[in-house]
């Protein structure tokens, strides 16, 4: 977190250098999930375009990014991979009331560098344990991490999350355990459908029924203390149509607003 807010601050720092003081402070800071990194960029892109305010991004796992929002990091829109993290600024009025919203939905797979497994069906008790050998699965820490969250509760489901426990490489965000799949540094990862598509050196070997964990809900809102005037402009694009061919385009479903 010390890390997240010495990059962020260099980062402000850096606009501030390049663009001036004014231009700066004109920037809509969004904070989203390292699951969307690509995604959101994108339809920053767009929004940018309609000339109504630049945007900048900050990447990182929602229980870091959330704790930023609680420390007073000056975020306008925020775009977390779980309900639960928004539920907890709710609950501590760190956001502006009637902005909140179910965003976007996603799956949960079970990957594996390409070409290196054979499809696995998931179901209860599969042989996670005999699938792994002497390896790792990676996948988010589930003590914070929201893809970790869901992939310890499917595991449950199935019944061989005590067995597979000691073996779990957990990394700070999604994407860090995408990663070491993607090295061949872990044999298996548990990461969501989108991660899987953005990354060519890993392939999907299994899909997590929806029953066997939460619905995984991206859920955005903007903080209270967000004074941006374009902050509810950013809001409404989410759910614009262009935004929409974006996430769908990548793999995401949709949410009514």
């Amino acid at each position: 977190m010390v890390i997240l807010r010495r990059r962020l601050l260099a980062g402000m720092l850096m606009l501030a250098a390049f663009a001036g003081p004014a231009a700066a402070a004109e920037r809509l800071l969004v904070f989203a999930a390292a699951s969307l990194q690509g995604t959101v960029d994108a339809v920053a892109r767009g929004f940018e375009r309609t000339g109504q305010a630049r945007v900048a991004v900050s990447f990182a796992a929602s229980s870091a990014l959330a704790r930023q929002i609680e420390r007073g990091a000056g975020a306008d829109v925020f775009v977390s991979a779980s309900p639960l993290w928004v539920d907890r600024l709710e609950r501590r009025r760190w956001l502006r009331p009637g902005t909140r919203g179910n965003l976007l939905g996603n799956r949960l797979v079970l990957v594996a560098p390409a070409g290196r497994a054979a499809p696995v069906t998931i179901h209860s008790r599969f042989p996670l344990a005999r699938l792994l050998r002497d390896g790792r699965l990676a996948m988010g820490d589930p003590k914070h991490v929201p893809a970790g969250q869901y992939a310890r509760a499917a595991l449950k489901t199935f019944k061989v999350w005590q067995a597979g426990a000691p073996r779990v490489a957990g990394t700070a965000d999604v994407r860090r355990a995408l990663a070491l799949v993607a090295r061949g540094e872990a044999p298996y990862g548990i990461v969501y459908t989108t991660d899987a598509g953005a990354e060519p050196r890993v392939e999907v070997v299994g899909t997590f029924p929806e029953y066997s964990h939460p619905p995984i809900h991206y859920t955005v809102a903007i903080p209270a203390a967000s004074t941006h005037p374009r902050a509810e402009a950013f809001l409404r694009y989410l759910w614009s149509p262009k935004a929409r061919a974006v996430f769908e385009g990548r793999g995401f479903t949709v949410r009514e607003p």
